[in-house]
């Protein structure tokens, strides 16, 4: 059943051609990662 639901979604999503936006702003970057960021 869970196969299938997820088969499902994805055959959806595909024809959706549904995108992801991977960017986000410098803000949202220091926040998000900021261990890698040295402090100002």
């Amino acid at each position: 059943k869970m196969r299938s639901e997820v088969m499902a979604w994805n055959t959806d999503r595909n024809n959706r051609q549904t995108k992801v936006d991977w960017q986000f702003t410098t803000n949202d970057a220091r926040i998000k990662l900021k261990r890698l960021y040295p402090k100002l």
